[in-house]
Formats: C-alpha cells, structure tokens, sequence
C-alpha cells in the first residue's frame, strides 16, 4: 500500500542527489552523508512508494533511475519550488512586500529584461520580482516545475499547456562585420552557403528559425555551422570575421549603433515573430502573480529596445 505521507524531504533531496551524482557514494558525498545514510533514505522512500526507484547503470558503475523514478524525481522538484516559492514569498513580506514572483526569460530577452522589471518595481512597488535568465529548454522546464510562474519566451511552447500573450514584435536578421564582402549587393542563396553560420546550441529557439530560413533559402541544400555558447560569444566572432549570423535583432542595437555589426539584406529578411508571456494554462495564478501578468500587459512593450535604423549600403 502506498503511503505518501511517510515520504520525508531527506528521502526526496537523497533521490536528487544520487540521479544528479549518478551514486549513492557521490550523493552521500554531495550531502555530507555516509552511503548507508543515503541508501536508508532510498530504502525509505521505496517503502513509502512501493516501487523501485534505481536500478544499477548500465555499465555496471553506480545507480540510474527507474521510469518511477524518473516521475519520483519530477513530484521531487516541484515540491522542492514550491518550497523555496513559499520561503521566498514570507521573506518578501517581511519586507513589507506583498509577495515574490519569479520571472523566467530565455536568454536572448536578457537585453531588455532587467528594463522591464525596473519598470514594474516603480509601477508595483510592492511586488517583488525575481529574474532568472535561461536558454529555451531550462525555462520551459521551469514552467513545468513551477519554479516561474510567468515566462516570457519568443515561440510559445507545446508542453506544458500554456496560456500566451503577445508582448510585441521580435525581428530577426543577418548580421555581418563592416566591409563584408556580401554588402551592398544582391545575397543570393549560392553567396550565402559559402559562409560560415555561427549559432545557438540545438533546441535554441533563435537556431530552429534560423535553420527553417535556410531550409527555404537553400532549397534544401546543406549549409555550414559553428555552435557558440552565447549570444555575447556569437557577436563578438562575426567582429572577428569568423562567420555570419542570424540574431535578434534585440540582441545587437549597441553594436548596430556603434556600427561594430551591420545587418544583411537577404531574402525573405528580417523576419518578424512575437515576444510572447506564458504561464500554466492548467494552474490557477496567485493574485500577485495576475496582477504582475496584467503589469506587464499594461507596459504595451515599453521597454523593448529601439532598432537603430543604419544604412548598410
């Protein structure tokens, strides 16, 4: 018979630490616990379960978990949110504030995140808001979790359900150094496979819309890729001339100012998407979270970055 109420938080965090470390060795060693320690906690929670939760790895060297485990791991991080989204909220009314709320960004929002809770810290004072910057995957895994209750991302994702508000415009184009030998001229699709297309990881939402463009472009032919960790790292070699790239426009009104880079003129270019705002279609808000939802609405996109308008002739 399965008993949730005798599952304790030293079982859950053991559980964590050993699908993190891969052992209970390193677990016990992450916790400050001996690995008897950490094999009691397992032994407790699977009692509590009545299920197997790890099971030996593959190649015969630690512990992996079981599909229930893996579903243990997950109720295991949303508790473990939940927990830190309550200690965060009475911190926050010790302070005199009316609650905490976390807002999840992918990476390339960065550039005009911080603006934008600057704005709502002088239209809601009295809402404290956390800012936590992520690629693409770790922020929907986020809103899966919990840990955000308001993301803001450019391409809603299919899971978990959400509810999207458009925020405002979100161009993209190609960006090269000054004097590239593509500018001032007509790009045609033969010209642009023979650069080099410095990128985001996979899964990166800036990469899949980049890749789709060239698919269309290209007709289909194969194209050339350099994976770079950031959009910072990714500007700073199309200055050093190791390749072009695709990017938010958001990302480059600095150098586009300063003319460091130049945004190509190329078929089917810029393309336009939305800034969208998501939360779990399937929870219902905090009043502070709805009322922060409706702040950032009421802003009408004000804090997005102005596009210098440069002459790339």
């Amino acid at each position: 018979m399965v008993r949730l109420d005798g599952i304790t938080m030293k079982q859950l965090r053991a559980l964590r630490a050993v699908a993190k470390w891969g052992s209970l060795t390193a677990a016990g060693q992450a916790l400050g616990l001996t690995t008897p320690a950490i094999h009691t906690q397992i032994k407790g929670l699977e009692d509590a379960v009545q299920v197997r939760l790890l099971q030996r790895a593959a190649d015969g060297a630690g512990s992996d978990l079981t599909d229930a485990g893996h579903a243990m791991l997950a109720a295991a991080k949303r508790i473990e949110d939940a927990l830190s989204q309550a200690g965060a909220d009475l911190a926050a009314l010790s302070r005199g504030k009316t609650g905490r709320v976390t807002l999840g960004v992918v990476s390339t929002a960065k550039y005009f995140a911080p603006r934008l809770v600057k704005a709502l810290s002088l239209s809601h004072p009295d809402i404290e808001v956390a800012l936590r910057v992520g690629n693409r995957e770790t922020t929907i895994e986020g809103l899966e979790r919990g840990a955000f209750e308001i993301a803001i991302m450019g391409r809603p994702p299919r899971r978990p359900p959400v509810l999207a508000e458009p925020l405002g415009p979100h161009p993209h184009t190609l960006l090269v150094p000054p004097g590239h030998r593509l500018l001032g001229q007509g790009v045609s699709a033969d010209a642009l496979l023979d650069e080099v297309f410095l990128t985001r990881e996979p899964g990166s939402g800036t990469r899949i819309l980049m890749e789709r463009w060239l698919d269309r472009v290209a007709d289909g032919r194969a194209f050339e890729t350099m994976e770079m960790e950031s959009n910072e790292t990714i500007k700073q070699a199309v200055m050093a001339g190791l390749g072009i790239a695709f990017l938010s426009l958001h990302t480059v009104t600095e150098e586009l100012g300063s003319g460091r880079l130049v945004e190509l003129s190329a078929p089917g270019l810029p393309i336009v998407r939305n800034w969208f705002m998501v939360r779990r279609e399937d929870e219902v808000p905090r009043p502070v979270a709805e009322r922060l939802w409706e702040a950032i609405l009421a802003l009408r996109g004000s804090y997005f970055p102005t596009i210098p308008m440069i002459d790339a002739s």
